[in-house]
């Protein structure tokens, strides 16, 4: 058992890092090809509908773009689709390593809904799904030739499944989720939209018939959709290591407001891109809608029931953990040199919120987090940070036996 979570961790840092390499690709592409063609010099003659020289690594590219398509198919042709598949591909992984193979730690919320981790795992994927149909018949609808009209409906169904997804799972879990539905409806566009329509040109191309414009603009629609989406994804994946975001009970707020950060920003740079002159007004209301964000992470604190904490029931999870041999020690250890920080109200001078959200004040707070206690605090010194409360290596050692014991004592029952 206790190998499998040391393994376990090493398989969430792969694909986790795979994540990151592809996702890199992906957002460089689709970064440099919106700016290229904002930049395009249109002024041209010829069939072309605009050209660029750039210089980078010592040599120098001549670039041109047809609006349609060229007089007749080229030899060699790069497609760019593996970096969006292979980010979605890798990022579902990720989302079933982390989040549902640990539904009990990181995605229910018993106090939110009581839920079975199948029924967990369920609506995780259904609202994941749901995201990609209701953009896509909205793309599709009458609506279309309406963009701002469209846009401001997208908005409104982004704040509205960021409340929802707040009232079924953690906090973490809520904005992680809200990041994934944005990321598949991005690769469903390179998948169902973009590259179906580009297959068409180049098909017509290989017939000799002249390509309809159409399908490049629908084309072209899908993507700049994906380049305003881009940065909300990366804020809302990286949003689990900081509790001021997920933490509180503005985070389908704080979710929300990071979508117009995305705009706000991307316009800037596309308009740059476009005229060599971005408007100076997006970083005013950058810096307002940050602001905003920060405030509404602190406006509220833990205004709860201790005693009523004390009372709830554990899960069969976090029982299993707590009636372990030596699970009393290892409390008593935690809450010396843990709990201080790791607390509803810290008091640990310069910090006024639990680390990553994290508690460590009760016996299923301890429970609940045992893995993590383990790997972070007995496997490895990574807690507490610098060892500045003076954790002993026998007190590291018995937290190991604890978890270990433990963890037989679980695949036992199992």
């Amino acid at each position: 058992m206790y190998d499998l979570a040391i393994m376990w961790d090493w398989l969430a840092f792969a694909v986790r890092w795979t994540h990151v390499i592809v996702a890199i690709a992906w957002i460089g592409s689709s970064f440099y090809f919106i700016a290229l063609d904002l930049g395009l010099n249109r002024n041209v003659p010829g069939p072309a509908d605009g050209e660029e020289w750039q210089v980078h690594g010592g040599g120098f590219y001549h670039i041109q773009k047809y609006l349609v398509a060229p007089g007749s198919m080229p030899d060699h042709l790069t497609w760019f689709k593996w970096e969006s598949y292979t980010t979605w591909l890798s990022g579902a992984a990720l989302l079933a390593v982390v989040y549902w193979a640990g539904a009990e730690l990181f995605l229910i919320d018993p106090s939110k809904l009581e839920l079975a981790v199948w029924q967990a795992i369920l609506l995780s994927a259904a609202f994941i799904a749901a995201g990609w149909i209701g953009y896509d018949f909205l793309c599709k609808s009458p609506l279309a030739s309406r963009p701002t009209l469209v846009m401001l409906i997208l908005f409104a169904g982004i704040v509205a499944v960021s409340w929802l997804l707040n009232q079924v799972f953690t906090g973490r879990a809520a904005l992680l989720h809200l990041g994934a539905m944005t990321a598949t409806i991005m690769t469903a566009n390179v998948f169902f939209i973009i590259m179906p329509n580009q297959r068409i040109v180049v098909d017509d191309l290989k017939a000799g018939r002249t390509p309809d414009a159409k399908y490049g603009k629908i084309a072209k629609l899908r993507s700049t959709h994906n380049n305003y989406l881009t940065l909300p994804v990366l804020f809302l994946m990286l949003s689990n290591h900081y509790p001021l975001a997920f933490g509180t009970q503005h985070a389908w707020i704080i979710a929300a407001l990071v979508f117009l950060l995305g705009v706000t920003i991307r316009h800037y740079f596309n308009t740059l891109h476009a005229t060599g002159s971005g408007p100076v007004w997006t970083w005013g209301a950058t810096a307002v809608l940050f602001v905003v964000i920060a405030w509404l992470s602190t406006a509220s604190s833990w205004d709860g029931d201790y005693e009523a904490l004390e009372e709830a029931g554990m899960t069969s999870y976090e029982t299993r953990f707590a009636e372990a041999e030596g699970f009393e020690e290892v409390a008593s250890i935690v809450q010396g040199r843990c709990s201080m920080c790791h607390a509803r109200e810290p008091n640990w001078d310069g910090i006024r919120w639990a680390p990553k959200g994290v508690h460590l004040e009760n016996t299923a707070d301890i429970a609940h987090e045992a893995r993590q206690i383990y790997l972070q605090a007995g496997v490895t010194h990574a807690m507490p940070p610098g060892n500045l409360t003076g954790i002993t290596p026998e007190e590291r050692a018995a937290i190991v036996r604890w978890y270990r014991g433990a963890g037989t004592e679980v695949a036992r029952a199992d």
